[in-house]
């Protein structure tokens, strides 16, 4: 009888103690939003630009003003966010195939996978992943996806050259709570304002401002049509592109930059974008309300990201799939409980560094073959030394180096583009076929990827979705 009840008070200890060590971890709030380039107040991107709540939470926490995606594309970005992997590892360059369905990727063990194997309750809502899929070994709970485009929207303006049925822009009439991230928020803030019993990872995915631009009226009223001010645009500025650059970034899902010009639809679009990114900024202000309110509030690590930037013609072109920086920057924001307020960091970062840094400050084992760096050592000081660049991918064997300084880009065919953002921040001259840099290229090029595997979408099984154990 002894050696029966050893065994299972033994047992009991080991449940016991996981379960206080789980209590003591902080909780993890993780908002992700969609296609918002560097266009917040707090990165400067805009004159325009209003996001009083991204601001403040910017002045509570440290704001990377050089931090830059994987991908310049939804699929491929979330999926190295969610690996710790890049798209150059996975095999995951365009928008398909899905992760799961990849026989190198299928059983890789996603960032809420390991929080839930190590006592977290996982909780998502909205898009987390491309598509707003749904992995079961991810999240144990999932909340509404309400999708781009609600049978609620309405067609506002009539767009040539484009097959896509989400491009479109303007304000909606019904009600503000019936909003698609108005709902995601409105489920996600229910769950912070609850007890809970193991600590929680709540994924919270924001759309806008993703195409379609839509949000209520009153967020168009902020700025009239009239007063928007557009992007500089350099008329000469793609003469110096090599081919490569030309025939990667030839997107041709949305309309040309020559029809918002000639249709005299630049600025109606500009000025819905930055409606749309003030209604989700909005929703970013409850969801922190919410926490500040919560029993939670000085426990939980909140990071907020977007997946890639976005064109409004800048270099003549829309929309993402670029390897320069309006494409690549995005907004970053890491708050950890107790840490030092209104830390702005310039170093270049990357988001691969999310799942190790939360990894990190929430005492959770490492897991093997992370690709990303934990950037703890630049909560602690902002200006710590950091020697590595950021580094971007688009399709196979197409890469960007971003240092403090630079941005170096190679293609798959040896073609080169190289910036200096101290001197040309909206990298209008490429210097790389000048003489003189040399030793500047050759230092960015030696943080190129040395694999790039294949496109997994050449072995994806599509057609069924393998069980993964969580």
């Amino acid at each position: 009888m002894v050696h029966r009840i050893l065994p299972t008070l033994f047992g009991l200890l080991l449940l016991l103690g996981s379960t206080s060590l789980a209590a003591d971890r902080p909780n993890v709030l993780l908002i992700a939003i969609d296609d918002l380039n560097d266009w917040v107040g707090c990165l400067g991107g805009h004159p325009q630009a209003r996001t009083p709540h991204i601001d403040a939470l910017a002045a509570r926490s440290t704001l990377f003003t050089n931090a830059h995606c994987q991908a310049p594309i939804c699929n491929p970005s979330r999926t190295s966010v969610m690996l710790g992997l890049r798209p150059s590892t996975t095999g995951v360059y365009l928008n398909s195939p899905w992760f799961r369905t990849t026989p190198r990727n299928r059983n890789r063990v996603t960032m809420p996978q390991h929080f839930g194997r190590h006592g977290y309750e996982t909780l998502t809502t909205g898009k987390i992943y491309h598509g707003s899929r749904v992995d079961p070994a991810s999240f144990r709970t999932v909340g509404p996806r309400p999708g781009q485009r609600l049978r609620l929207d309405e067609r506002v303006v009539t767009i040539e050259g484009t097959k896509s049925g989400l491009w479109d822009y303007g304000p909606q009439t019904y009600a503000e709570e019936k909003f698609g991230d108005f709902v995601t928020t409105s489920w996600a803030v229910e769950q912070l304002g609850r007890e809970h019993d193991e600590p929680f990872f709540l994924a919270v995915g924001l759309y806008r401002p993703h195409v379609p631009w839509y949000a209520p009226q009153r967020f168009f009223d902020q700025r009239p049509a009239d007063e928007v001010w557009l992007p500089e645009v350099k008329d000469d500025d793609r003469t110096d592109l090599p081919k490569a650059a030309v025939d990667l970034t030839n997107n041709p899902t949305p309309p040309s930059h020559e029809w918002f010009v000639e249709s005299e639809q630049w600025k109606p679009a500009v000025r819905a974008f930055l409606a749309s990114t003030t209604f989700t900024d909005a929703q970013v202000g409850r969801l922190t309300a919410a926490l500040d309110a919560s029993p939670h509030a000085d426990n939980t690590v909140v990071v907020l990201w977007s997946d890639h930037g976005f064109h409004l013609g800048e270099k003549q072109r829309w929309a993402k799939q670029s390897l320069w920086e309006r494409s690549t920057r995005v907004p970053f924001v890491v708050r950890t409980p107790g840490q030092e307020e209104g830390q702005r960091c310039n170093r270049p970062v990357e988001l691969l560094g999310i799942y190790p840094t939360l990894v990190e400050l929430c005492g959770l084992p490492v897991p093997d073959g992370l690709e990303g760096r934990s950037l703890k050592p630049l909560l602690d000081d902002a200006t710590a030394t950091w020697d590595r660049p950021a580094v971007t991918t688009y399709q196979r064997g197409n890469h960007a180096v971003r240092s403090e300084r630079y941005r170096y880009v190679r293609y798959a065919d040896g073609s080169q583009e190289l910036y200096d953002h101290r001197d040309d921040p909206r990298e209008w001259r490429n210097l790389a076929g000048e003489s003189g840099h040399e030793a500047v290229i050759a230092e960015h090029a030696k943080w190129l990827p040395k694999v790039n595997v294949p496109d997994a979408a050449a072995r994806a099984k599509t057609k069924r979705r393998p069980a993964v154990s969580r």
